[in-house]
């Protein structure tokens, strides 16, 4: 029976003879008696059993070792009026567990259980982040799927980068070695007689469909090799893409905002166990935090004007903020302080953004990044250039190899219209939902610079 079921139901299974199985959280023995916490994963609570010397093999359970998994035979005990236990008749020992086992009943440090990737799972702390990432991604697909987008599978293998900014891990059935001595990789001989890499977004496969369908959204694995080492890049994250067509900036911004707002009370309702925990655990006042959020109107400033706020704010920056430069992690820290909630910064520099954002007259792109407090830009969003000619003398302008985007240029001169869209970096998003404070304690196995392990 599982630990949910039991917790669920308990009152229907009173007094009656259940089986349990599960892993050991933690192991009190002592002379004439021992109790055993369990948990199976199906929920955050552990099951408490109860064993006697009347219970079967009673010295043999008490040598079982922390973090073994078992079998306990037994009957559910009242302890109080919302209280039980699970009085033990008999224990089988499923799989032990070493004395040398690396998570220890103690508190381990975050970047120790890094390194133990693969047993971290079986921490509370982390029992909690991942159901709530599952609870999330349900939450995402929920909100697309009930408003009519059809959901996009879109490759991750491309010739294309989408961003241009050549952060693009290369794929190859060339070898390696013999590149390395020669120095040249002949692309012709290669699988798909071109150079390939992993995608770094789909946002233009899902652009080709949103002028079939309206609505589509993406939502996988993507990829960049860039070599930022904080707490906020890792090389592979999942991200969420949605493409509207007949939908100007404004548009997209209204569904970025209440596709946040959705999610928050989603997760906050079929994760409240996990929630309440991590208010405690993870950052104080998280539930408060997500609660307000789901409860505001989220301000719209443009560029321009959080530049004049930053340069007026008198405090010393580290990177002075100035027209034209990009805003960094203290001005976005300081500016969802200023509003008291998450912001959309609208009306991008050109030059600051990719080539396939819509131009405007006054050299501003329409564009705008949703700063969410303590974490910064999460969702990156644009009305995309319909313009066939605006396009293309901006691809030229930097010098970008055009050809190789023919057919994207192409959407252009077949039925063009006005469409937007979105990314979201699904684990930043995470962060902000759960209150951890580093990318890769929200993903399973990060993937980082120098760091591929598992």
């Amino acid at each position: 029976m599982e630990i949910k079921e039991v917790y669920d139901l308990y009152e229907k299974y009173l007094d009656k003879e259940i089986c349990a199985l599960g892993w050991i959280r933690k192991h009190r023995k002592q002379k004439e008696i021992g109790f055993i916490e369990i948990s199976d994963g199906t929920c955050l609570k552990t099951l408490q059993i109860v064993y006697d010397e009347k219970t079967e093999n009673f010295k043999e359970i008490q040598k079982i070792h922390f973090g073994s998994c078992i079998k306990v035979f037994g009957r559910l005990v009242r302890k109080s009026q919302q209280e039980f236990e699970f009085k033990a008749t008999k224990i089988e020992l499923i799989g032990d567990c070493l004395e040398d086992y690396p998570i220890q009943p103690k508190r381990h440090t975050k970047e120790f259980l890094r390194e133990q990737a693969y047993l971290r799972p079986r921490t509370t702390l982390f029992t909690a982040v991942f159901r709530v990432r599952s609870i999330a991604s349900m939450a995402i697909h929920e909100f697309f799927q009930s408003r009519g987008f059809l959901y996009l599978h879109a490759p991750i293998l491309t010739a294309s980068d989408c961003e241009g900014a050549g952060e693009m891990f290369q794929v190859t059935t060339q070898d390696l070695e013999k590149i390395a001595e020669t120095g040249n990789a002949d692309y012709s001989q290669d699988f798909f007689r071109k150079k390939v890499g992993l995608s770094v977004s789909t946002q233009f496969e899902a652009e080709t469909f949103a002028q079939a369908f309206s609505k589509v959204y993406t939502f996988g694995p993507t990829f960049r090799a860039d070599h930022s080492n904080t707490p906020y890049h890792i090389a592979e994250f999942w991200q969420i893409e949605p493409e509207v067509a007949f939908c100007d900036l404004d548009g997209i911004m209204d569904i970025a905002e209440e596709l946040l707002k959705f999610v928050i009370k989603y997760v906050l309702k079929h994760a409240k166990d996990e929630m309440e925990y991590l208010d405690k655990q993870s950052e104080d006042g998280l539930i408060e935090k997500l609660t307000k959020a789901m409860q505001q109107e989220y301000k719209r400033v443009t560029y321009k004007e959080c530049i004049k706020i930053l340069q007026e704010s008198g405090k010393d920056w580290e990177f002075k903020p100035e027209h034209g430069s990009d805003i960094a992690k203290e001005h976005e820290k300081y500016l969802t302080e200023y509003f008291k909630c998450p912001i959309f910064i609208t009306m991008w520099p050109k030059e600051l953004k990719s080539f396939y954002m819509k131009q405007m007259d006054d050299g501003t792109v329409a564009a705008a990044d949703l700063e969410l407090p303590g974490i910064g830009e999460t969702f990156g969003m644009s009305q995309r250039e319909e313009s066939y000619d605006k396009l293309l003398s901006r691809m030229k302008e930097l010098d970008m190899k055009v050809e190789e985007y023919d057919w994207y240029l192409k959407l252009r001169l077949y039925g063009t219209c006005t469409r937007s869209g979105f990314g979201i970096g699904f684990e930043r998003l995470l962060m902000y939902i759960t209150g951890m404070k580093n990318i890769r304690d929200v993903i399973p196995y990060p993937r980082t610079e120098r760091n591929c392990e598992y």
